[in-house]
C-alpha cells in the first residue's frame, strides 16, 4: 500500500546547489523552512485508517474506498506540494478490540503522519487516549460524538461530522415547532452515539422533555435485530420514534414499523439517512416521510444536475471508483472528507509536523466544499472544533430525500 519514493534527480540537486553559491546563502531559505515528523517527507505523506470493510458497519465500506481513490486522483495531479499522499488502509470490522490493532499498528509499524477518518463512534472512542497521548491527530474522525470536538481535553482529536448533540437539538427545535405535544419514542444506540443523541434532544426540548419522552429502548451492536425494541416502543403509546442508529439496525427498524403498521412521525438521524445503505435495504416504499437532517448536496436530487460541484464528482467517480454507486451518499461522504483533507494539508505548507497539522485543522476560515449546500461553510478555531454546524431538514419522498425549510445552526456549546 505504499506510494513509491521519488528523489530529486542529479541535475536539479546541481542546480540548487548552483543556486545557493551564487547568492551565498549558508542554506536555501526553501530547505530551512521544511519541518517534518515521522511520516512526512520531501515525497510522502503517510496517512493511517481503519475502516469497517467487515462486520455490522460495512455499509460504511464505500467511505474508505471512495477516500483512497480521490487520494489516487490528488496523486495523479502532482500531489500536495509535489508530495504524494500515501494513505494505509485496515479493516477493523467495526470493533474496538480490532481498531486498538489496527491504529498501534499503523502508528508504531507503519509510523504514519496522522489518522484520517476513523469510520465509527466505538472505533474512534478505543483510540481516543492512546492518540492523544502520542500526540498523533485523530484528523477528521467519523463520528460526531462530543468527545470528539473537545479541544481543551482532547487536543489532538477533531470530528468531521456534526456533533450528534447539534443535530438532537436541531431536531428539538423541529419538533417543538411541528408536533408540540408529541409523544416520543427513543430507539438508540448503547454507546456514545446513542447517548448524545438523547443529550442533544433533552438539551433542545429544555423543561418539556421528561414530558415529551415518553419511552427509551437501546440496542447493542452485537444484537441480531432491535425487533423487540421497536415493539416496546410501540406499546409505549409514542407517536413519534426518534431513531438514533446506525444503517443496518435502523433498516430493521423501518421493517418492524411496516410489519407492525405503527406509522409514528419517524426522526432518523443522519448517519442511517443514506438511501442505498439503510432506506432501499428496508424497502423505499415503506421510507416514505422519514425525516432526517443533511449538510451536503444529495447526486440523486435533480435540483443540482447542473451544479459543478456535483458534476466534477460524477467525473471523479466515473474515472477513478466506476464500480461504486455514484447516488451512495457513504460515496458523496467520502468524497467530501477527502476534499477538506487536501484543503488541510495544502495549508500546511512544508511545516508537516504533527502540531502544524492540528493547527492547521483549527483554523480553517470560510472553506466551501464543493458538495456543500449553498450558503454552508466550513470554520474552525483552537476553542471551536466543530466542522459542521449548519444543517438543512430533509424528508424522504419513496425515491430519494427533498430538502426544507431553512440552513439551520446550532449555537449550543461545542462540547
Amino acid at each position: 500500500m505504499r506510494t513509491s519514493l521519488f528523489g530529486l534527480g542529479a541535475k536539479t540537486c546541481a542546480m540548487a546547489l548552483a543556486t545557493s553559491l551564487a547568492v551565498a546563502l549558508p542554506a536555501s531559505s526553501a530547505f530551512a523552512q521544511k519541518k517534518y515528523d515521522t511520516g512526512a517527507t520531501d515525497t510522502e505523506i503517510k496517512i493511517g485508517q481503519t475502516v469497517p470493510f467487515s462486520g455490522p458497519a460495512s455499509a460504511y465500506a464505500g467511505i474508505g474506498k471512495t477516500q483512497a481513490a480521490y487520494l489516487r486522483m490528488i496523486n495523479d495531479k502532482g500531489g500536495i506540494n509535489g508530495r504524494k499522499l500515501n494513505l494505509i488502509q485496515y479493516d477493523d470490522a467495526y470493533s474496538p478490540p480490532k481498531a486498538v490493532e489496527q491504529v498501534r499498528k499503523l502508528v508504531e509499524g507503519d509510523e504514519v503522519l496522522f489518522t484520517f477518518q476513523i469510520i465509527g463512534t466505538p472505533s474512534n472512542a478505543a483510540v481516543q487516549k492512546y492518540l492523544n497521548g502520542k500526540k498523533v491527530p485523530q484528523l477528521l474522525a467519523s463520528t460526531g460524538a462530543s468527545r470528539f470536538t473537545d479541544p481543551q481535553n482532547f487536543p489532538w482529536t477533531i470530528a468531521y461530522n456534526p456533533n450528534y448533540q447539534s443535530e438532537g437539538r436541531i431536531y428539538a427545535k423541529y419538533i417543538l415547532a411541528n408536533h408540540p405535544n408529541a409523544k416520543i419514542g427513543i430507539l438508540y444506540q448503547n454507546d456514545d452515539l446513542g447517548r448524545d443523541y438523547i443529550a442533544g434532544l433533552r438539551s433542545g426540548l429544555g423543561a418539556k422533555a421528561d414530558s415529551m419522552i415518553v419511552a427509551e429502548a437501546s440496542y447493542e451492536l452485537s444484537d441480531p435485530t432491535v425487533d423487540s425494541q421497536i415493539v416496546k416502543l410501540k406499546s409505549s403509546g409514542a407517536d413519534l420514534l426518534y431513531n438514533a442508529s446506525t444503517p443496518k439496525f435502523a433498516a430493521q427498524a423501518i421493517k418492524k414499523l411496516a410489519d407492525l403498521g405503527w406509522k409514528p412521525v419517524h426522526i432518523l438521524d443522519i448517519n442511517a439517512s443514506p438511501v442505498s445503505a439503510t432506506l432501499k435495504p428496508a424497502g423505499l416504499d415503506i421510507s416514505k416521510d422519514i425525516i432526517s437532517t443533511n449538510y451536503g448536496k444529495d447526486p440523486a436530487d435533480p435540483q443540482w444536475k447542473d451544479d459543478p460541484g456535483v458534476k466534477a464528482y460524477f467525473e471523479f467517480m466515473d474515472k477513478y471508483y466506476p464500480e461504486g454507486d455514484k447516488l451512495n451518499t457513504v460515496n458523496t461522504y467520502g468524497y467530501s472528507t477527502a476534499e477538506l483533507l487536501v484543503q488541510i494539508l495544502r495549508q500546511c505548507g512544508d511545516d508537516l509536523t504533527r502540531e502544524n497539522v492540528m493547527r492547521q485543522a483549527a483554523n480553517i476560515k470560510g472553506f466551501v466544499p464543493s458538495l456543500a449546500l449553498p450558503g454552508l461553510s466550513i470554520n474552525t478555531s483552537p476553542t471551536d472544533f466543530r466542522i459542521n454546524k449548519q444543517m438543512q431538514m430533509m424528508r424522504f419522498n419513496g425515491e430519494r430525500w427533498e430538502l426544507f425549510g431553512p440552513i439551520i445552526e446550532d449555537t449550543g456549546a461545542a462540547g
